[in-house]
C-alpha cells in the first residue's frame, strides 16, 4: 500500500536514477529507454526492433547493471535448439556401487534478465522455446518443472524482418512480449557523440542505482495506482477500434488490418499507462498516458492484410488513426 507521497517520491527517484546511469553508457534514444523501464516496472517483456549497430545489447546489459539484477544473454541462431536455451536432463554417474541418475542442466533462461539477441535469426520451433517461460515464469523438461528466477524478463532484439536470415515471429509470441520498442537510427549529434565516446579509450559503465527489491516495490506501487471507468471504457474502446468489424473503427482500420489486438492488449495498455502515472508523481491515469503507451503496446499485436504490406502501411499509422477516432491526442 502507498502511505504517502514520500514512499511514491523515493519510488520514483529510483527509477530516474536507474535512467540516469544507463544514459551514462547510451547515447540519446531517450523514448527507447523510458519505455524499456515502463516495461520493466509492468513486470512484463519487450522486444525491440532495430538495425543492427544501435546499441539494443548494451542498453539491455546497461539496464541490468543499473538494477543489479543477473543478466544472461542468448545469441539466437538458425541451428539453436530449444534445449540450449531452457536447459536439458544429463546422466550424472553416481559413486561405486551407486546407480547413475538424471540432473536437471539449467540453461541460460535461468536470469533475472534474460537478453534474446536476434530472436528471429532462429527457427519458430525454437523462438517457442520461450512460450512457457515468457507466460508461466517456469520451465519443463522430462515432465518436471522448474520455477525460473525472480525477478524475470525476457528483453528480445529483432532484425527488421526485410533483412536476409530472419524468420517472423509467431503471433501467439508477439503476443507475450507486454511492449515493442522501435529503436531508431542516431542523428548526426548522437553519432558525433558515440564516435567520441568509444574511441576515446574511456570505458563508461553504469553504477547499480536500485535493486530488485525496489524494482518489485515500484511495482507494487504502480498497481495501486487508480484507472476510473472512464479510463478503462477509453482503454477498451481503443483495443476494439484496432478490429475492423467494429462499428466505429476507422476506415484505415477497415481497409488494412486483419486481426486486431486481444484482451492482452487492453491488459498491457491500462498496466503501462498506470506506470506512466506513476513516474509522473500521479496516483490516477489520464487519457495523455493511455495515448502514449499505445504505439508500442499495439504495434505488434495488429495484423495486417496482404495489401498494406505491399502498400507499406506501418502498424503505428493506424494506431495513430485508431487514437484520433478515439480523440485522444497522442
Amino acid at each position: 500500500m502507498i502511505e504517502s507521497k514520500a514512499d511514491i517520491a523515493e519510488a520514483v527517484e529510483r527509477i530516474h536514477a536507474v535512467r540516469r546511469e544507463i544514459a551514462k553508457v547510451i547515447v540519446g534514444q531517450e523514448t527507447v529507454i523510458e519505455q524499456l523501464l515502463w516495461c520493466l516496472i509492468a513486470g512484463g517483456h519487450a522486444l525491440l526492433e532495430g538495425v543492427p549497430g544501435l546499441g539494443k545489447t548494451m542498453l539491455i546489459r546497461t539496464a541490468a547493471d543499473a538494477l543489479d539484477l543477473t543478466f544472461s544473454r542468448i545469441q539466437f541462431t538458425p541451428d539453436l535448439m530449444p534445449s540450449d536455451i531452457t536447459g536439458t536432463r544429463i546422466v550424472e554417474f553416481g559413486a561405486a556401487g551407486q546407480p547413475a541418475a538424471f540432473r536437471f542442466q539449467p540453461g541460460p533462461i535461468f536470469g533475472n534478465l534474460v537478453l534474446a539477441d536476434e530472436i528471429n535469426r532462429a527457427t519458430p520451433k525454437t523462438q517457442s522455446a520461450l512460450l512457457e517461460a515468457m507466460q508461466e515464469r517456469t520451465v519443463t523438461a522430462g515432465g518436471e518443472t522448474h520455477p525460473l528466477p525472480r525477478p524475470f524478463f525476457v528483453l528480445a532484439t529483432q532484425n527488421p524482418l526485410e533483412q536476409e536470415g530472419t524468420y517472423p515471429l509467431p503471433e501467439a509470441q508477439l503476443d507475450r512480449f507486454l511492449l515493442k520498442i522501435d529503436v531508431a537510427y542516431p542523428s548526426r549529434a548522437e553519432l558525433k557523440e558515440i564516435a567520441a565516446r568509444t574511441t576515446s579509450g574511456r570505458e563508461a559503465k553504469a553504477e547499480k542505482a536500485a535493486g530488485a527489491d525496489d524494482l518489485h516495490r515500484v511495482q507494487r506501487y504502480a498497481k495501486e495506482v487508480l484507472a476510473s471507468d472512464d479510463m478503462l471504457d477509453l482503454a477498451v474502446r481503443i483495443v476494439m477500434m484496432t478490429h475492423a468489424g467494429e462499428a466505429d473503427a476507422p476506415d484505415a482500420v477497415r481497409r488494412h488490418v486483419r486481426y486486431g489486438a486481444g484482451p492482452r492488449g487492453v491488459q498491457a495498455l491500462v498496466g503501462i499507462a498506470k506506470v506512466r502515472a506513476l513516474l509522473d508523481g500521479r496516483l490516477h491515469i489520464s487519457r495523455a498516458d493511455l495515448a502514449a503507451a499505445a504505439a508500442p503496446v499495439l504495434r505488434h499485436r495488429i495484423v495486417l492484410g496482404y495489401e498494406a504490406l505491399a502498400s507499406g502501411v506501418k502498424p503505428d499509422e493506424i494506431v495513430a488513426e485508431v487514437l484520433e477516432a478515439a480523440g485522444v491526442k497522442a
